[in-house]
């Protein structure tokens, strides 16, 4: 699945679900990414874990994303979205 995001220049930025999860901004998985840093882990793999239930607007600057497995407290900029986009252009 995939989430699709038509910005005010015209660029349609694309996301694929388990990479969003994966980047989640919030302060826990952020911690639980740095404190492996150099460390191969095994991932954990809850139910639901990547699928998008609900997106709401945090005032003018953000979207919060609700997960599947009921995790919340991520909120990505819109700076940080431009900056996750997957489309053939921005992958280049």
């Amino acid at each position: 699945m995939q989430l699709q995001i038509s910005w005010s220049d015209g660029h349609l930025s694309i996301y694929n679900f388990q990479n969003m999860r994966d980047n989640c901004p919030c302060a826990s998985c952020k911690g639980e990414i740095e404190s492996h840093e150099g460390k191969m882990m095994l991932p954990i793999l809850t139910p639901n874990k990547y699928e998008l239930k609900d997106v709401q607007q945090v005032g003018s600057y953000a979207l919060q994303l609700l997960w599947g497995d009921g995790h919340k407290t991520g909120i990505y900029t819109f700076q940080q979205l431009r900056d996750l986009c997957e489309c053939v252009l921005c992958k280049t």
